[in-house]
């Protein structure tokens, strides 16, 4: 495995934070692969709880994303 972590080092970052990508999405493409700890689970559950209940709490994705990009 070093042999390729080797190889992989020498790409250029954008190739390899595409790499990144790509491995990231087959993980999420097999989400019960992954397993959860007892704490993630409840910490989870306790939050989608609390959209339930304030829904408008909430804060869109694209702001989020539009607000972290102008900190660049």
């Amino acid at each position: 495995m070093s042999v390729l972590l080797d190889e992989i080092l020498e790409l250029p970052v954008a190739e390899r934070i595409k790499l990144v990508g790509d491995i990231w999405d087959s993980i999420a493409d097999v989400p019960d692969a992954v397993e959860i700890t007892v704490e993630q689970k409840a910490e989870l559950d306790r939050r989608m709880d609390d959209y339930r209940r304030n829904p408008e709490n909430t804060i869109p994705w694209k702001t989020i994303k539009a607000e972290a990009l102008d900190r660049k």
